[in-house]
């Protein structure tokens, strides 16, 4: 007998694993708490129509057979039908649906897109139906997490098509394993081993990436080597590649600029030349005998070192549009990134991407996207948006996020960057009047871009769990959503991601969620308050170094930024300054310029100030940076004392790995206020204020600390 509703089933939903190593991620399909659960979902689980024959059809089958084992703990097994309609799940592209179905369902179906799904229960059925067997695969995903959620069939009705075309993660593997600005462990892609022997856990990428939309990975380093892009490496490649194309991911590649030199035999690699416009079209011939779907070129150019159409006096546009020429025949793209710099110091490195692509805007390719960060620095714990946004409505632009946390306390540092995203995805860039979101940039609306493309920096390593922090997870999972809906909520992608991977106990999920979407707010505070940025330790990037100085570029180092003297601290990019402010929308000048409605959040980024200055709150800005420090530090303590009440609701395993690592948190936050504080005090020559605690050690201290072979570089 069918169970139509949920209100008493669920009493207690905490289900704790006797081991989980976080293997699993958030497709963990926790058994049943009950009989009567198990009642409820077990008939959509056990009765199933799927329709057609392809290997992504094959893969939803697979999936539907390891949540059932996972649901039902291994006591049953799916009986599949491939034809007729008898089944209370039924699977299958719009163009198959039984015909009853397809009179009820009429127009609705014509609003489902390319990659989109529609999940709609209909009298006493489940339909999972779409226009692409990718799309039922995205479909079926959608359906087990609801089963996941504990959610209550009856009132699925979900139509979901991803608002952004190309949704892919960027690998800065290097072929030798190791993982540059990677903090958990080695590169998954073991390239000796390739082509002959797959690793189960390319699969599980795939598999992982598909159940939140993922569409796209490139899976090599944009400080690009060009062996590559050679018959040996291609032949790896064209393994990897064929293990997600079930999974409708394709595979990019990173491009070397000099490539015709160096695996060419060419003397120049100038983007003008002939025999390099010749060479890039074999080469991108080959690489499509090998690869029929690739998907194209990411490049790095012009750079930290990297080679480029710099070193031939052409522009980007030039450069790229040899590549872009090259892989149009085949319907590729190439993605070329916007973080390009002068080899000589500049006078303000946040206008030097302005500078080098608004004059150009327009000239590049149609198969062209210009690949830009979120901010015009590089990653930052909180950046304004970049002004490029807004300012190319001819050329395609893509977000690229870092998800990885270069500048966020790399792998044991809790920072869930939703928030984070969200914040620069919902600025208003004013370029066509108010409502002029970054989001509206990115997924073309707001300049009928023909191309859309998200990019995620991965955090994704050798470690069991693929991103060293248990919560870090979160990352990788908050921004495929955002990939495939830039005005997602973080709100609901904690709350999401916290039910599948754990439990759906809100005894759980409520107090951690509050937890998880204050935490990139916390990391800011205990580094980086009120504006200031780029004041990490040199080359590696972990832990403080405000008093860093010298060395072969200005823009490298944290002096250059924060510009502290007994006077003030702080960078001005007003009119009296840089002018950067200037490469924003008039509405933004006259926000930011002015110190009565400038956020305070940046308010160090657009202006340099004395020590005395009186923020809203009526503090001194000396004592407002130094309250914002210790608020850090409270919170990373609150956190421990938060995740210490719920080791009823996780298994032991993660339970202990995450406290560890909240630990460490909670000890290097006080450092980073400590050495800090120590530094700039030595500026302001003013005390601490009252609840600032005094740091242990002098300022020698913490400038001699050295952390030795720290991983990511």
């Amino acid at each position: 007998m069918k169970i139509t509703s949920l209100s008493l089933l669920f009493l207690f939903v905490t289900c704790i694993a006797t081991a989980n190593d976080g293997y699993k991620l958030w497709l963990q399909y926790f058994p049943f708490e009950n009989q009567a659960v198990s009642d409820y979902y077990r008939d959509y689980l056990e009765n199933i129509n799927i329709v057609g024959t392809s290997p992504t059809i094959d893969v939803i089958q697979k999936e539907l057979e390891i949540a059932a084992s996972g649901f039902l703990n291994n006591n049953v097994k799916p009986s599949f039908k491939h034809s007729g309609d008898s089944n209370i799940c039924w699977i299958g592209k719009a163009d198959d649906l039984p015909a009853d179905l397809k009179s009820n369902f009429g127009q609705k179906l014509n609003e489902i897109g390319k990659e989109g799904y529609w999940l709609k229960y209909h009298l006493g059925r489940v339909i999972i139906t779409a226009n692409s067997d990718i799309g039922l695969l995205y479909g079926t995903f959608a359906f087990l997490k609801s089963i996941q959620a504990r959610e209550q069939l009856e009132r699925l009705d979900v139509l979901d098509n991803p608002k952004i075309e190309r949704r892919i993660l960027n690998h800065w593997d290097n072929l030798n394993r190791t993982v540059e600005r990677g903090y958990a462990g080695f590169s998954i892609w073991n390239w000796h081993r390739l082509p002959r022997h797959i690793d189960q856990q390319y699969h599980d990428y795939a598999r992982a990436n598909a159940s939140i939309g993922i569409n796209g990975t490139a899976v090599t380093n944009v400080n690009a080597n060009a062996l590559v892009l050679t018959p040996e490496y291609l032949a790896k490649a064209r393994a990897l590649a064929d293990v997600f194309r079930p999974y409708g991911i394709k595979l990019y590649l990173t491009a070397r600029f000099s490539s015709p030199m160096e695996i060419g035999g060419l003397r120049t690699a100038d983007p003008l030349d002939p025999e390099v416009q010749e060479w890039w079209k074999e080469k991108t011939k080959e690489i499509y005998s090998y690869i029929p779907d690739f998907g194209g070129y990411l490049v790095k150019a012009d750079s930290e070192g990297q080679p480029g159409p710099h070193n031939y006096g052409r522009t980007q546009a030039e450069g790229a549009n040899v590549l872009a020429d090259a892989v149009a025949p085949f319907g590729g793209i190439v993605m070329w990134r916007a973080f390009v710099y002068s080899e000589k110091t500049p006078d303000d490195r946040h206008k030097q991407a302005y500078n080098e692509f608004k004059p150009i805007d327009g000239k590049f390719r149609d198969n062209v996207i210009v690949q830009v960060k979120n901010g015009a620095i590089d990653f930052q714990p909180r950046e304004p948006f970049h002004p490029l946004f807004g300012a190319m409505p001819e050329t395609p632009l893509m977000m690229e996020f870092q998800i990885t946390q270069e500048y966020l306390g790399h792998d044991t540092h809790l920072a869930f960057l939703a928030p984070m995203y969200e914040e620069v995805l919902q600025s208003d860039t004013y370029a066509k009047g108010k409502g002029s979101t970054v989001s509206k940039v990115i997924d073309g609306s707001l300049h009928n871009y023909s191309l859309t493309a998200m990019a995620g920096v991965a955090n994704i390593g050798t470690d069991r769990n693929w991103t060293g922090h248990h919560f870090h997870q979160a990352n990788w999972f908050a921004f495929c959503k955002f990939a495939w809906n830039p005005n997602a909520r973080s709100e609901d992608i904690a709350e999401e991601w916290l039910k599948l991977t754990f439990t759906t106990d809100k005894a759980f999920t409520e107090p951690i969620k509050k937890m998880m979407l204050s935490s990139h707010e916390m990391v800011v505070n205990y580094m980086t308050p009120l504006g200031l940025h780029h004041i990490m330790a040199r080359s590696h990037h972990y832990g403080p170094g405000p008093w860093v100085t010298g060395g072969g570029r200005d823009d490298w180092t944290a002096t250059y930024y924060h510009k502290a003297s007994e006077k003030g601290v702080g960078f001005d990019r007003t009119a009296t300054g840089s002018n950067a402010l200037g490469q924003y929308a008039p509405e933004i000048q006259k926000q930011w310029g002015n110190l009565k409605s400038v956020p305070e959040k940046y308010l160090l980024w657009f202006h340099h100030l004395p020590w005395n200055y009186k923020l809203s709150s009526g503090n001194t800005l000396w004592n407002g940076i130094a309250l914002h420090y210790q608020k850090g530090v409270e919170e990373s303590r609150e956190n421990i004392e938060t995740w210490t009440k719920m080791s009823d609701y996780v298994d032991e395993e993660r339970f202990k790995h995450v406290l560890s690592f909240l630990q460490i948190q909670s000890e290097e936050a006080v450092w980073w206020r400590d050495a800090c504080l120590l530094y700039f005090g030595q500026f302001s020559k003013m005390p601490l204020p009252a609840g600032v605690e005094k740091p242990a050690y002098d300022l020698g201290y913490y400038m001699k600390l050295n952390p030795k072979f720290v991983p990511g570089i």
